[in-house]
């Protein structure tokens, strides 16, 4: 059995990563750290990561590190800047649960509409689609796509609204693309219905960031 410890921004988030890690590794040990004050303070600041912020997730990837955990997996797009700067430093691997899914729209497509409803998560994951498109050498289009409102209306419990602008977001950004990425793992919910509406793959993280981690600790 393995300690998979999984570090959390976003509540909504929680229980169908949960629920993917039960049904894609079932037996294993799973760990969730959550504080949503992140991402708050990461929008006080003026979106802008602040160093309180990033000693705050270094410590919860040191507490991984203290309670056994033999992978970290990092759910916050937001926070996929830190990643880079604490992984080298971290006794456990660290994986970002954004990065397979990036990796299969670069794969897939030459222009890549990237849906976002947090702004916070804007910077961090057009340079990690920048750095894919490098290492596998392929020129990309990137069509920006923010839904407006979105993650407002998440965050105070109206997920129907939430659904309703990023879904006329991306249809709008998908006209000038050819596959479509939700940024947020909180926006999976919506992936099969922009699927159906614009013809065009839609690529999310939650399902592909357990299944990356359940390769990485078959090949550890």
């Amino acid at each position: 059995m393995k300690t998979i410890a999984a570090v959390y921004t976003a509540q909504s988030l929680i229980d169908p990563t949960r629920a993917l890690f039960a049904e894609l590794m079932p037996g294993h040990r799973l760990v969730n750290i959550f504080d949503d004050s992140l991402i708050a303070d990461v929008i006080r600041a003026g979106y802008f990561v602040t160093t309180d912020v990033r000693r705050r997730l270094a410590s919860y990837y040191r507490a991984c590190e203290d309670m056994g955990a033999d992978v970290i997996l990092n759910t916050c797009s937001s926070m996929g800047d830190v990643v880079d700067q604490i992984a080298p430093f971290s006794r456990v691997p660290i994986l970002k649960i954004d990065e397979p899914m990036v990796r299969k729209a670069v794969e897939t497509g030459a222009s890549i509409a990237v849906m976002m409803t947090n702004p916070t998560t804007i910077v961090p994951t057009l340079r990690l689609v920048r750095s894919v498109a490098g290492q596998l050498g392929k020129p990309v289009n990137i069509v920006e796509g923010l839904a407006n409102g979105a993650f407002e209306a998440l965050v105070e419990g109206r997920p129907e609204v939430h659904d309703e602008l990023l879904f006329k977001a991306a249809i709008a950004a998908a006209s000038e693309a050819d596959v479509v990425v939700l940024a947020q793992g909180s926006m999976a919910r919506m992936q099969d219905a922009i699927e159906q509406a614009t013809g065009l793959p839609v690529f999310s993280s939650p399902r592909l960031g357990v299944l990356a981690v359940r390769s990485f600790l078959e090949d550890s």
